[in-house]
């Protein structure tokens, strides 16, 4: 049982609201942001996503280094970087220096998955297959290239040598749960939409774990839908945005976050189809009151470490209260325990 009290953090997408710039969607994401930091959140991620009208988080580290500027203690980082569309020696390069501008504050979380579809993954990256199956070779280069030895090495990212830039492996199956554990680094699931695997994924990971130099025990994260209003019928109005970019994804018509509308018979139908009933599973939406005995359950179900909130709804305001209640409902357990 765990001893120590669950850390709570954010996992962004900069979303782009029908009716919203790109401009708007990021200095929503800052405020955000700011509000996390005076909340008490360990870190707010961001997502590497590309092709999609309704994500703005494509170029991940230059979104990192803007809200980073914007707050003061907060840990920003990548969840994750999509490694197989990416150079290591540049992704040690871009996140050396961002740790170098804000000490102490950077993650780098990677994950082996394109964040697309197989034509833009290609358009990204011709040989992407190729560098998904050595994904475990290339987090040995970045590992590499912030190490101080690689400064005898005839290439080398300067910038990234000896700077404190932690690493978290990403999954949405069990592939990486073996990697992490073997690597002793931390474990961050995506619970969030990948709900199949989460059981055999941490099984896996805390079973094989060998300590390292970072970690000298299992530290799991997890994802999970968070939607909190002041009602449980508002919370679910409010969840019809998700509802209905998640049809998007599955129709394959991706379009701007919409906003909410009443909760209708048809939505409700949608819900129960098979693989989004499945898919949203981990999607804690109502009250406080509702939400915080959920959580209380899923923490008590996974001893997770470190809760990674999603909150994929249309209009900032309620995304802030959503977060806000979310940060007392895991002040109040911690009390409780």
């Amino acid at each position: 049982m765990k001893t120590t009290p669950t850390s709570y953090s954010i996992l962004d997408l900069a979303l782009v609201s029908q009716g919203q710039t790109l401009k708007q969607t990021y200095d929503g994401a800052l405020e955000l942001a700011q509000n996390a930091e005076a909340l008490g959140y360990t870190r707010y991620w961001l997502a590497e996503h590309h092709n999609a009208p309704n994500i703005g988080s494509s170029a991940t580290s230059i979104l990192i280094g803007y809200l980073a500027q914007g707050t003061k203690t907060l840990r920003i980082g990548s969840g994750g970087i999509m490694l197989p569309n990416h150079s290591p020696l540049i992704v040690a390069e871009q996140f050396g220096t961002l740790a170098s501008l804000y000490p102490n504050r950077i993650d780098l979380g990677l994950g082996r998955a394109p964040g697309t579809d197989r034509e833009t993954a290609q358009a990204i990256r011709s040989d992407f297959m190729q560098a998904a199956q050595s994904f475990p070779n290339e987090l040995d280069k970045i590992e590499t290239y912030f190490s101080k030895e690689n400064a005898s090495s005839r290439v080398r990212a300067t910038v990234a040598e000896g700077v404190d830039v932690p690493i978290y492996i990403l999954g949405s199956s069990t592939d990486s749960a073996h990697l992490a554990a073997k690597k002793g680094l931390p474990y961050a699931f995506a619970s969030h939409f990948a709900t199949t695997h989460l059981w055999d994924a941490i099984t896996i990971y805390r079973n094989e774990f060998q300590p390292s130099d970072v970690l000298d025990k299992p530290y799991v994260m997890a994802g999970v839908n968070i939607i909190i209003a002041d009602t449980d019928e508002e919370a679910e109005n409010i969840s019809t945005s998700l509802i209905r970019m998640i049809v998007g994804i599955f129709t394959g018509k991706r379009d701007y976050v919409q906003p909410p509308i009443p909760m209708n018979d048809e939505l409700k139908e949608i819900l129960q189809h098979p693989q989004i009933h499945q898919m949203l599973k981990y999607s804690f939406i109502g009250s406080k009151a509702s939400v915080k005995a959920q959580v209380k359950e899923f923490m008590e179900q996974t001893n997770a470490d470190e809760l990674i909130a999603v909150t994929n709804i249309y209009d900032v305001k309620d995304r802030v209260k959503s977060y806000k209640l979310f940060a007392e409902i895991m002040k109040e357990l911690e009390q409780e325990s």
